[in-house]
């Protein structure tokens, strides 16, 4: 703690040196799972890299104590050293504890627990103008469900005490396959209610017609003679791949389900490799066969740390669409009729999302509705995949993914760029509860969420048009493959490459059966 509390005071005098002359900032978290790139400068940037520490883990109070950039493959690691494992564990290992607090973050517990941020004790807060806090559900509850979606723009978070429940050896996981959209929507319904043993819920959508029910709960047991399904090491098969062949095998014999028994650790990070299955892309995008050997090969590539870095440096982002937005379950298949006939992107990922606060306490920040009684449960969709290579065109197909997600009542989750106007983004979150605590906590001087996730293409096309030299670089980098070249390069130089392959080598080691 006393390293903690040396880091804290250095950010809280740099804060209150931009408070006192009113310059705004933005923190710098090293490393970033989010489509949004984070940039470190040396003018106007808290950084806050160095907290990656897990301070404590109580076994009797099933709580651990982590600094904000602790990734979520370390605090489990952690925590299951103790037996325990945290309620909700997002999908990608990269992905932190402040980042997942901040940003509204769901797996496939989230039916049962509800978002990361609703297993979250407290946390400690340097507020904008560098007084340090600790906020909870019960002491100052305003901030902390305020924080919970502000990006970093109501102070700099700096210690979270998060959640922990027991934990089992495995997931035992069964595979349920549907014909159409209304009975996976009522198969989804069912298998959340509160009275299953589910610990965890989730699906994928081949087409209108197929879509993969996942339903899993915790065991300590292996039946005889059955060996776990693995999913982590490079020798194992992508989560995707083995789920589709699952989705053929099912499709072809209706009415039957099947079942893996899963190590927890796999089944918690089991779409890491691949990232979904949207490095299928990447494989498209350099003429690449895409085949059990290709993908043992490439492993260290094929993982969301190195995809994400890659992603960022090439700005091949700028022409996909990676979106993950909420839907109320009697709006879901109206919205899957539209994916269908407007984008054809699939796999989609389907969540259930229970986001309801229990507290009228939490009626604060950006989602303030979710305290109320009657909010609806939503279906997460994540919406991924190529959509053009004009950058007009591509923004044009977000922006009628976001109406249609207003129009039907659903929810955007801001991980990812946004193309609202300002007006239309404040027609979706409570601007005024959001103002009124960034007034309250000295925040008006800094950027506000909507600065932090807009898009805006007109000013990227005046920066490309300023000079000769940016509009022959603009020219340069749609030459194919230059940008997914410069991508893979930057991944490899700036070291993801590198620490992943040894964490795959580290995966593929055989276990030592006496330690």
């Amino acid at each position: 703690m006393e390293a903690h509390d040396i880091a804290v005071a250095a950010i809280a005098a740099r804060t209150r040196q931009f408070y006192s002359s009113r310059t705004p900032y933005r923190v710098y978290h090293g490393s970033t799972n989010s489509t949004r790139r984070s940039v470190r400068r040396l003018d106007n940037t808290v950084d806050t890299s160095k907290l990656n520490n897990i301070l404590d883990i109580d076994r009797a109070k099933k709580t651990a104590l982590v600094e904000p950039n602790v990734p979520m493959d370390a605090l489990v690691a952690a925590a299951l050293e103790h037996r325990l494992v945290p309620p909700v564990v997002m999908e990608f290992p990269g992905i932190t504890v402040g980042g997942g607090f901040s940003g509204t973050s769901g797996e496939s517990s989230s039916f049962r627990y509800g978002a990361f941020d609703a297993t979250i004790n407290w946390i400690e807060i340097v507020l904008p103008d560098g007084n340090v806090v600790t906020a909870s559900k019960t002491n100052k509850p305003d901030l902390f469900w305020g924080a919970a979606s502000a990006f970093g723009t109501l102070g700099v978070i700096t210690l979270l005490e998060v959640q922990l429940k027991d934990a089992r050896k495995y997931v035992e996981l069964t595979y349920h396959h549907t014909s159409n959209m209304q009975e996976a929507t009522a198969m989804l319904q069912t298998e959340t209610e509160v009275t299953t043993s589910n610990d965890y819920v989730d699906a994928i959508t081949f087409s209108l017609d197929s879509t993969l029910v996942c339903t899993g709960h915790l065991t300590n047991e292996v039946p005889p003679n059955v060996s776990p399904q693995r999913f982590l090491r490079s020798i194992d098969p992508w989560f995707y791949v083995h789920a589709q062949r699952m989705q053929k095998r099912l499709r072809r014999n209706p009415g039957t389900t099947a079942t893996d028994w899963i190590p927890l650790e796999d089944y918690l990070f089991r779409y890491d490799r691949g990232a979904f299955w949207t490095a299928r892309y990447a494989f498209r995008y350099f003429l690449t066969p895409f085949n059990r050997i290709t993908r043992f090969i490439l492993n260290p590539f094929m993982h969301t740390r190195v995809m994400y870095r890659a992603m960022h440096q090439s700005g091949l982002s700028d022409f996909y669409l990676v979106q993950d937005v909420g839907i109320p379950f009697d709006k879901v298949e109206e919205f899957t009729i539209w994916l269908d006939k407007n984008l054809g992107l699939y796999p989609l990922w389907l969540c259930p999302l229970h986001i309801r606060r229990i507290s009228p306490d939490a009626r604060h920040g950006l989602h303030s509705e979710f305290a109320d009684p009657d909010t609806p449960d939503l279906l997460s969709f994540g919406v991924w995949g190529p959509i053009a290579f004009d950058r007009r065109e591509a923004v044009r197909k977000n922006k009628e993914l976001e109406q249609k997600v207003h129009e039907l009542g659903g929810k955007k989750w801001l991980y990812a760029h946004a193309y609202y106007t300002e007006e239309e983004f404040w027609a979706h979150y409570d601007r005024k509860s959001y103002d009124a605590l960034r007034a309250k906590y000295f925040a008006t001087y800094l950027p506000s969420v909507y600065d932090k996730v807009k898009v805006d293409v007109d000013a990227e096309e005046e920066a490309i048009n300023a000079s000769w030299v940016t509009w022959l670089l603009a020219i340069f980098w749609a030459i194919w493959p230059m940008r997914g070249l410069f991508g893979v390069y930057k991944a490899i130089v700036g070291g993801d490459y590198l620490l992943q392959r040894a964490r795959s080598q580290a995966l593929d080691a055989p276990k030592d059966k006496s330690a």
